[in-house]
Parts: structure tokens; C-alpha cells; sequence
């Protein structure tokens, strides 16, 4: 299915209201280059709305279900042990290609939608051209599964990645952890986690990850806030995820990756993110808190870009083209670098 009639069926689910929220969103495209307007953009999308949420969970990980030629694509079910429960995953390998490194990586959606599978087009593009294993988790949905639910499902993942490298022929030293959205968000707290616990992570890939619970308390939200991904969505998103609404509290463990205080021992990492993103403050200022940390981390910063523009247009906007290249290269070099 492509992404344009996925977007058709969400828009479907609208709420009234519709023709005032366009004409806001018209209005705003003014802060948008011209190669990144798309039809989303005139979509009143709140997440938040059960009918909108229920369409979305069909449709959504359809998007980027294609494949590339010449990858092989397995469902496996890693098997419960003492501290996890089973665990869904989809891996991909380059048919005639012997990986030495890996890629676990989480998919987007806010924690409250998507499947491993709408990942499809970028995992197959990482296995193709990098030659590395990648895994894709099929984590638990908030709010059904609320924290830690997704968060263990990752870190679950992770361990079994090192638990069968040899198995699986890749060097434990070589695997990276990487996401996008919400999955950039719990890669970022996976990679915490696996820091404290002693399991290496080599490299973390963090696509304008949902990193911080608090940006849904903000009561001046930019003007991002008519793009995609809204404050209204994320509010709902956290909630769902949280278990309860935010609060400028909360010590939970890897609840949220920007609550963290200390940052030191972190593996490198690069971090893209658009000017007209809701989360480009959170974003920004976690880059800013790992390079004075001393950890490595390089930040694209992408000019009228939104939230999710490159899954939208990547191969049709150069801008998005590039930005999907760097995070790519970023990645190339962090696998096989001495």
C-alpha cells in the first residue's frame, strides 16, 4: 500500500473541524520549502482521537512495508527466558552476504502505533548496502502496554543480539542501536540501560527521537506545533506510554532518555532533526548534553523540515535524500571503522 493512500485513510478519520485546521495549515506551509509540502500537512491529525488511532494501527505499518530485491526478510519469536517475556522481531540480511555487524532498530509511531514491519524499505536499505544484520522489533503498543512494556521488549532484543553473535556470525563489538520518532526515543533509553547493565552498544542512531515527556507539559508550543506530529498527539502519546499524564517528576528508570542527569561512558552518536520538528529543543539540547558529556555525537540540523518528512519523501526531495544518505553514512562508518 503506498503512503499516499495510508494518508488517505487517516484523513478519512479526521475530526470536525477539518476546514478550519486546513486553512491554519495553509497559513503555516508559508515556514516550509517548497519540496517538502506534502498532502499530510493539510491533515488535522490528533492521535489522540480513538477512531483517528484505530485507522492509524491498520494503516500505519503498511507505509513502508517494500522491500528491497535480494534481502532476506525472517519473523522470529525470541524465546522467553527468566527476565523476559518472548519477544517478536523481523530480521534482514542481504542474501549472499555474511554480516559481521548489526543494527537493532526500533520503529516509530509514539509508542501507541506501528510494527516492525513498516520499516521494511530502511532496514532492507541498511542490510543491502552496509551488509549488516538487522533486527526490527515488534515491541509492545501503549496504551494497552504501558512502560516498561516497549522499553524491555528493545533492551530484551539487544540481549539476544549478543547472546547469539556467534550463532549469528557478527562481532558483538560491532552492534549498533538506532530508531526513529518514538523508537529514536527508546533506542536512546535502550542504549542507557545497556550501559548500566554492561552490555556494549557501539554506536546509537537517533532519528528526531521523543526523548523527553516533559515537551507535552510546555503551554507555549512552537509553531511547529501544525506539522504532523502534534502537541496534542504527543500529550496523548506520553500519557499512554507514562501510564499516568506527565509530570515535571518522575524517577523511574529510562522512563524518558532526556531525564537522565548523567550522560558520561554514552556510546557516539548522531542525532537528525528538522527546524520545524516538535521535538527539535528536546533533541537539540540532548546533542548538546552528550558532547559536554564528552560522548561523540554529531547533530544534523535540517532546515524546514518536520516531523517525519524524509519517510515521506525520501527519493522525491533532495534535502531528504540527503538526509536519509548521512544518517546512513554515520552509520557506515560507526560499523566498520577500526
Amino acid at each position: 500500500m503506498t503512503l499516499r493512500r495510508v494518508l488517505g485513510g487517516l484523513g478519512a478519520a479526521a475530526t470536525l473541524g477539518a476546514a478550519a485546521a486546513i486553512s491554519a495549515r495553509r497559513r503555516a506551509l508559508a515556514a516550509v520549502p517548497r519540496e517538502l509540502r506534502h498532502p499530510v500537512l493539510f491533515l488535522p491529525l490528533n492521535f489522540g482521537n480513538p477512531v483517528t488511532l484505530a485507522v492509524a494501527r491498520r494503516l500505519v505499518p503498511l507505509a513502508g512495508a517494500a522491500s528491497r530485491p535480494g534481502v532476506r526478510i525472517e519473523r522470529r519469536t525470541l524465546p522467553a527466558t527468566t527476565d523476559d517475556l518472548p519477544v517478536e522481531v523481523l530480521t534482514y540480511q542481504a542474501s549472499g552476504q555474511a554480516p559481521r555487524a548489526a543494527l537493532l532498530w526500533i520503529h516509530g509511531g509514539g509508542t501507541i502505533m506501528g510494527a516492525a514491519r513498516q520499516e521494511n524499505t530502511w532496514c532492507s536499505r541498511v542490510a543491502d548496502e552496509l551488509g549488516a544484520l538487522v533486527v526490527s522489533v515488534d515491541y509492545r503498543l501503549a496504551p494497552e502496554n504501558p512502560y516498561p512494556a516497549a522499553l524491555d521488549d528493545c533492551f530484551s532484543a539487544l540481549r539476544w543480539l549478543h547472546a547469539s553473535a556467534a550463532a549469528l556470525g557478527i562481532d558483538p563489538a560491532r552492534i549498533a542501536v538506532g530508531g526513529e520518532s518514538a523508537g529514536g526515543g527508546l533506542a536512546a533509553a535502550v542504549v542507557q540501560r545497556a550501559h548500566d547493565s554492561g552490555v556494549p552498544v557501539r554506536f546509537q542512531l537517533l532519528v528526531y527521537p521523543m526523548l523527553d515527556d516533559r515537551t507535552a507539559l510546555r503551554v507555549d508550543p512552537p509553531h511547529s506545533a501544525v506539522y504532523t506530529w502534534t502537541p496534542d498527539s504527543n500529550r496523548f502519546a506520553w500519557t499512554s506510554y507514562l501510564g499516568r499524564p506527565p509530570q515535571d517528576r518522575d524517577d523511574r528508570p529510562y522512563i524518558a532518555a532526556a531525564r537522565r542527569r548523567n550522560l558520561d561512558g554514552l556510546p557516539p552518536a548522531w542525532i537528525g532533526v528538522g527546524d520545524l520538528d516538535l521535538f527539535h529543543d528536546e533533541d537539540v539540547d540532548y546533542a548538546r548534553r552528550l558532547s559536554e558529556a564528552g560522548v561523540a555525537c554529531e547533530l544534523r540540523l535540517e532546515s524546514g523540515m518536520y516531523h517525519g518528512a524524509d519517510a515521506l519523501l525520501d527519493g522525491k526531495a533532495p534535502s531528504m535524500t540527503a538526509f536519509r544518505a548521512a544518517a546512513l553514512d554515520a552509520l557506515r562508518t560507526a560499523l566498520t571503522e577500526p
